[in-house]
């Protein structure tokens, strides 16, 4: 019987605020990189190959930090880590502005990804453990949202001070920023979570097809998402006619308003089929990007400006109805004892195998053209897309819960 949903607690929003505006900055830090390339190749004289490297070390070492920090947020306090962790990052961008060589640059950059591991599954765990099974979607995208949000930021103030002070300053007084909100979550108290007794090995999660299918489709999902993402403004500068500040600040409009709007509709669209199927969350994951394909690859292949925002903006609303679905069914799978390590070893994977988009798309680039490149990373996201039939498929034969998991589960969401 349909009921009216309880109204969001203090604490509900509190949390959801803070974790948010953690998002915010983080990828704002991560995307101030983007408008910043064209500098970074005429200053250090570096290929595209190089360039894209930047991005892919950075999610080389946050895969590889995903899966401790997965486990020790399923065990430890997860403010604490969550504190750790934008301490780590917010000195790691810092660095990069005092940077003299790629090399230094490149380290420093690396080394953001290890706050960013620290942060990112305790947070959602922490939002999972929260909120109710029916709301997890929705819960998962307003999170998300600070990240689009910052994103956006990210590229704006990329664009406007890179061009008026140049890289150094800008990495500076981004990681400056990036400090406060950092303090905010050492006073939020952790939700309740079931005993120490109850996590679930690592075995147990790993038998789990339906686990494991998303785990691939995530990957190409990434390497596409990422590569687009680390190449958006260069290409608009290089082969839409853009200048620096007009490609960044026409991006990071089309991003604010285009990804925002997709990441609150996914969420509410995901919760609401889910209620009719046990993969509705899925099925919405499968049908975005198949739907985003086209838009972008028009995008790609347009000569005009105009039609290259629109066609972006429609294909960025479509893709980021992902961010909030894809944690709640990583939680859906999962008994709670088990969240933060699923998206862990699933940030690993996915994080860690698509952080070879940037640089593969580069070295496309390099011998060919970044048009190709970018079209071979719409083909990408399309072959994943089309895997997430097949976690339907498994979700479907073996139920939602796994019975080899099925020891773990207390509550029917949990």
């Amino acid at each position: 019987m349909a009921s009216n949903p309880t109204p969001l607690s203090s604490y509900q929003i509190r949390l959801l605020a803070v974790l948010a505006l953690i998002n915010f900055v983080n990828f704002a830090d991560r995307q101030v990189v983007v408008p910043l390339l064209p500098l970074l190749r005429q200053q250090m004289n570096l290929s595209d190959a190089q360039l894209g490297s930047l991005q892919t070390w950075l999610l080389v070492v946050l895969a590889v930090a995903s899966i401790p920090c997965g486990l020790l947020a399923d065990r430890m306090s997860r403010t604490q880590i969550i504190a750790a962790g934008v301490a780590v990052w917010s000195l790691a961008t810092i660095a990069c502005g005092f940077a003299s060589s790629f090399m230094l640059l490149l380290i420093a950059r690396a080394l953001i990804g290890v706050g960013e591991a620290a942060y990112a599954p305790a947070a959602q765990s922490m939002i999972s453990d929260s909120f109710p099974y029916q709301r997890r979607a929705m819960s998962q995208s307003i999170f998300a949202s600070g990240m689009l949000l910052g994103g956006a930021a990210g590229l704006a103030f990329g664009g406007i001070m890179g061009e008026i002070h140049g890289w150094k300053f800008t990495f500076i007084i981004v990681g400056l920023v990036c400090f406060i909100p950092g303090l905010l979550v050492l006073k939020l108290p952790e939700p309740p979570r079931r005993p120490r007794s109850e996590v679930v090995p690592l075995s147990s999660l790993l038998s789990v097809p339906a686990y494991l299918a998303m785990i691939v489709a995530g990957t190409m999902i990434t390497f596409a998402s990422v590569s687009l993402l680390t190449w958006g403004t260069d290409f608009a500068v290089n082969y839409k006619e853009f200048s620096l500040r007009e490609a960044a600040l026409s991006l990071a409009v089309v991003a604010l308003l285009s990804l925002l709007l997709g990441v609150l509709t996914g969420g509410y669209l995901a919760d609401r089929i889910q209620k009719k199927y046990p993969y509705g969350r899925i099925l919405v994951i499968a049908a975005a990007f198949l739907f985003a394909a086209p838009f972008v690859l028009l995008a790609i292949q347009s000569d005009e400006k105009w039609v290259f925002l629109v066609a972006l903006f429609i294909g960025g609303f479509f893709m980021s109805w992902y961010h909030g679905p894809v944690t709640a069914v990583l939680c859906d799978l999962t008994p709670q004892r088990a969240h933060a390590t699923a998206i862990g070893v699933y940030m690993f994977v996915t994080q860690l195998l698509g952080a070879l988009g940037p640089q593969l798309v580069g070295k496309i680039s390099d011998a060919s053209d970044l048009q190709l490149g970018l079209q071979v990373a719409v083909a990408v996201m399309v072959a994943g897309s089309l895997l997430m039939f097949l976690v339907i498929y498994f979700v479907r034969r073996d139920g939602l819960h796994h019975p080899r998991l099925a020891a773990f589960h207390v509550e029917p969401g949990d």
